[in-house]
């Protein structure tokens, strides 16, 4: 099934739904969106897009995102959503890599240096705001392929390079209808007169969060500001309805910070589903707190979309067995329709709670990498998804991560999980946020670095925070060293870049 038929459904379902508000800018109804995905999808065959070819978003959240998904979905085309805070070479290079002949953007000023960088080949940028997407909204309407497959490519999604060069994810329409499904079964039951903010980049899990409340006849809403500004989210979230959104642990930290000193929840706030990095417990605690009973955990990565486990809001509040915080520290449990596994070296499942490469399979996982068939093999062999994630099973199912298989630091011949280093780090008044790595040492073969940002107003030197360390966790476990920083360095998608913080702290 091609995904543009779920919104041609739901258009003629309720016709006169507001499917898409931009605030400020454009309000569409279901039957408006279905017109204009099919006249667009008109104007890109006038371009010359046929079934199979690739075309670029490197926009801010804009109403325009949708309309060129369902477009792209339309014709048999596949979509490249790109972060809009990339580098230019980083631009430059997934062009290149997906060869890309047209990109839809919300900023000119970046294009001469993207194209600058290029190695090969050349792009026709078209600016959403401007004359020549306005002429595409001219166009004679597309007629949507009779023939379309569930095989063919929808969503190119890169993936984010922190440890080299970003590869290609190929997902198909298979894969986002059994992520849609799963959504709807698991994570979120989506009905009309929700609003689904879109605050975090729509190139990433917002986007994807936009198929299945389409489906179901959601509203999309996206902010005047095209971003996430705390401001206009706060005064959203008073007056909209049943407003929910997908956002980073970072993302939801600075809302409770906004709503610590009211008093009070969000008045109109459905709920957060949250992912991407991890949501440490003392913070989960507080946004509890803070905003009640309205977090969603969900775990995935690009190579299966938004869906690989989730935590419901209930899970969030049970302790009918004492064990609410251990729960709170996981990310839940398997996701309907996947297959999660723990498995050793050998890719068989260990024992539960043993620590092992968590492993996926089902309809939600990636057709594999573009052009890359030795990644793709490598990541796929015998059948599962390797995560490069390392995580453990509790009896109950739910699936704790302990941390990247990059980033465990082997010291003296123990294995250290820096996740839970920070963990306890973070318990500490005076830490804000922290990022603990593993650097070369001659003796132990590597020594543990805690690089840590202060909270406002609170001191602490290295032997307080050993001294806190070493209540907590086994001694073997302390950093050697801890480094305060003004700023953890971080990905345009807000995860902390530790091949660098690795390289900056190294013995000389």
């Amino acid at each position: 099934m091609n995904l543009a038929y779920t919104l041609f459904r739901t258009a003629r379902r309720l016709p006169r739904g507001i499917a898409l508000i931009e605030r400020d800018r454009i309000e569409l109804s279901f039957e408006n969106l279905a017109e204009r995905t099919l006249t667009l999808a008109g104007g890109l065959q006038s371009l010359g897009v046929r079934a199979g070819d690739r075309v670029g978003l490197l926009m801010k959240n804009c109403a325009q995102y949708v309309e060129l998904l369902y477009a792209c979905w339309t014709i048999g085309a596949c979509a490249i959503p790109i972060n809009a805070r990339l580098h230019s070479r980083e631009v430059a290079y997934i062009l290149d890599d997906a060869q890309a002949a047209i990109c839809f953007i919300t900023d000119e000023a970046e294009t001469a240096a993207i194209e600058a960088a290029r190695a090969s080949g050349r792009t026709e940028f078209i600016d959403v705001d401007g004359a020549g997407y306005r002429r595409l909204l001219q166009s004679e309407m597309a007629t949507p392929r009779p023939e379309a497959s569930a095989q063919e490519a929808a969503w190119l999604f890169y993936t984010s390079g922190t440890t080299g060069r970003p590869k290609g994810v190929v997902l198909s329409h298979r894969n986002l209808l059994a992520m849609t499904l799963n959504y709807l079964a698991d994570v979120d039951r989506a009905v009309v007169g929700d609003h689904l903010l879109h605050a975090a980049p729509m190139s990433h899990g917002s986007g994807l969060y936009t198929i299945p409340n389409l489906a179901a006849g959601a509203t999309q809403l996206i902010p005047s500001t095209r971003g996430f500004d705390i401001d206009e989210i706060r005064h959203i979230l008073a007056y909209t309805p049943a407003t929910k959104f997908f956002a980073a642990p970072t993302m939801v930290m600075r809302l409770v910070d906004a709503y610590a000193d009211r008093g009070n929840a969000p008045e109109h706030l459905k709920s957060i589903i949250y992912g991407g990095g991890p949501m440490y417990v003392s913070d989960c605690v507080r946004a509890l707190e803070v905003l009640g009973p309205r977090l969603v955990q969900i775990y995935g990565q690009g190579e299966s979309p938004m869906t690989i486990t989730v935590l419901s809001a209930d899970e969030h509040l049970e302790d009918h067995d004492g064990r609410r915080l251990e729960r709170l520290g996981s990310v839940g449990r398997a996701q309907t329709g996947v297959e999660v596994a723990v498995l050793g070296d050998d890719d068989r499942p260990v024992a539960s709670d043993a620590i092992g490469e968590v492993c996926v399979r089902g309809d939600t996982v990636m057709t594999g990498y573009l052009d890359n068939p030795e990644a793709t093999a490598e990541t796929l062999r015998n059948g599962w998804l390797h995560t490069g994630d390392l995580g453990r099973f509790d009896a109950a199912g739910f699936l704790t991560l302990v941390d990247r298989s990059k980033d465990l630091i082997i010291s003296g011949g123990s294995n250290i999980y820096p996740r839970e280093v920070e963990e306890v780090l973070l318990l500490h008044p005076a830490v804000k946020e922290a990022a603990v790595v593993g650097v070369p040492h001659p003796d132990w073969g590597e020594a543990v670095v805690a690089v840590l940002v202060r909270e406002a107003g609170h001191l602490a030197d290295e032997k307080e925070l050993d001294l806190f360390c070493l209540e907590h966790i086994a001694r073997f476990k302390r950093p050697k060293r801890y480094v305060f920083v003004d700023e953890l360095p971080k990905n345009a998608t807000g995860k902390v870049l530790k091949r660098e913080l690795r390289e900056k702290f190294r013995p000389a």
